[in-house]
């Protein structure tokens, strides 16, 4: 027996005006609110131009849209579908959504960083996502290639995977009683080196670990890459414990 090969292109639409794919959003939604993303957003995100009209509501939707799976401009649509329209309002088209994205820079990047610092405490308040934080959270840190499309990507550059694409670099907690979550991210050239701005984000990890009631011990783990002067001294100044995995150095080094 062989399954019926199907078309090569094949296209399909949520339109039922009564009915919504992606039912689950509403409770996620309903929880960033009460953490206040959208009000943390018009508050520290500042992008000129028509094209920076109304953040926090453009904020809010791309990340309803990578909850719901999107990981494109045009997935955005996605919000779109069906009964969506009577279930949320402010849904931004993805066009707009994509302008809004393209006049980013690095400096709005560090905006965005600094509204997230912000949230996962307000988050930790409205919602049990790191319980027994009190007692112990543990703060692991690697990076991770994504790959880009296009000769023109801003950044874009061949990694130690060989991939074109950007790093990110990221650090999150998590208790033994709890999923990890992320503390803080860089952004950075695809080319550049894993440990390269790793004591920043260290430092940012730890005080945002702190604010979410980290109030015990806090360990740093990480890979031999992260085997660096500044990422200890950056984990000991603010009282953490550290694991990294030392290096295989030659005798005498």
């Amino acid at each position: 027996m062989q399954v019926l090969h199907a078309p090569a292109a094949l296209s399909a639409v949520f339109d039922d005006p009564n009915l919504v794919s992606c039912a689950g959003l509403a409770p996620v939604v309903a929880l960033a609110a009460l953490a206040g993303l959208a009000e943390l957003t018009r508050s520290h995100v500042r992008v000129s131009g028509e094209q920076g009209a109304n953040p926090g509501l453009k904020v809010a939707t791309l990340v309803a849209g990578m909850v719901a799976g999107a990981d494109s401009i045009e997935d955005m649509g996605l919000l779109r579908h069906g009964g969506m329209g009577r279930l949320f309002t402010g849904v931004r088209a993805p066009s707009t959504l994509g302008i809004f994205l393209r006049a980013f820079t690095f400096g709005h990047v560090r905006q965005l960083d600094a509204v997230a610092s912000r949230l996962l405490p307000r988050l930790t308040g409205q919602a049990p996502i790191l319980v027994g934080a009190e007692q112990l959270v543990w703060l692991d840190i690697d990076d991770s290639l994504i790959q880009t499309y296009g000769d023109a990507k801003q950044a874009a550059g061949r990694g130690y995977t060989g991939v074109k694409g950007l790093n990110a670099l990221i650090a999150t907690a998590s208790t033994p009683l709890a999923a990890p979550v992320i503390a803080a991210t860089r952004l950075r050239r695809g080319n550049a080196r894993s440990s390269r701005g790793a004591a920043t984000v260290v430092t940012e990890a730890l005080r945002v670990a702190r604010r979410c009631g980290a109030s015990g011990l806090v360990i740093l783990r990480a890979d031999a890459t992260f085997y660096t002067r500044a990422v200890v001294t950056a984990a000991h100044n603010l009282g953490a414990r550290f694991s990294v995995t030392a290096p295989a150095l030659p005798v005498g080094d």
